[in-house]
């Protein structure tokens, strides 16, 4: 929402720093918000350090229902340290920061199983482009070229960044079709990108749903 690609949604989601100050802060956080776990794992640094997301549903005035999703590890990206290096800071009127994932690192987390996410890195990579397209630096070129997710935009940036392009396509073969005018092979390479990420994020989360189950299994006998 704050990049301006709207998705209505009663979540938030934070990724923590998961030392034991910033947890004991956020632990504090969520206790102000009335905010309960709904779900396993337990809440914890070590859990969140295995790649698991913990769930919490907010209970105090204002916040009645809203979602919460804590994490500290996403699939794909680097360490927390890289992301806040590379953050966006948006303020308010009164001065109030909101420290987000840099669009590059949103449209990768975006990259799930979920069918809802992937209009959504559409329309983030062509915000990006549309708000970068006068002065074009190397990095946004690159992520253009490898996250644009419609054949007439992926036309456009490989006629104009025919180079960058070229030395892209080895891992991003479509981007060698994209500029024949052959849009529906483009559109079925697109849609093979999406069950590629699809069947990758099942097998990461494979492992990590086999360790949930065992949190349940430990909770009924230790509730």
């Amino acid at each position: 929402m704050f990049y301006g690609a709207a998705q209505v949604s009663k979540d938030i989601d934070l990724v923590l720093f998961p030392d034991s100050t910033n947890y004991k802060n956020l632990e504090t956080a969520l206790q102000s918000l009335g905010a309960k776990r709904i779900a396993v794992p337990p809440f914890s640094p070590a859990v969140l350090e295995r790649g698991h997301a913990v769930h919490f549903r907010c209970s105090a005035p204002g916040v009645e229902h809203l979602r919460v999703d804590v994490m500290s590890k996403l699939r794909d990206l680097p360490d927390f340290a890289a992301l806040w290096d590379r953050r966006t800071v948006i303020a308010d009127e009164a001065g109030e920061e909101f420290h987000l994932l840099s669009i590059p690192d949103l449209v990768a987390a975006k990259k799930t199983q979920r069918m809802k996410d992937w209009p959504i890195i559409e329309l983030l990579v062509a915000i990006h482009y549309r708000e970068n397209a006068d002065r074009p630096r190397p990095p946004w070129i690159d992520f253009w070229l490898a996250d644009a997710r419609t054949p007439e935009l992926l036309e456009k940036l490989v006629q104009r960044f025919p180079d960058q392009a070229r030395k892209l396509s080895s891992g991003r073969p479509l981007l060698s079709m994209a500029g024949s005018g052959n849009f529906e092979a483009v559109r079925e390479a697109l849609d093979a990108e999406v069950r590629a990420e699809q069947a990758k994020d099942r097998a990461y989360w494979a492992p990590l749903k086999a360790e949930l189950e065992a949190f349940r299994h430990d909770e009924r006998r230790n509730p």
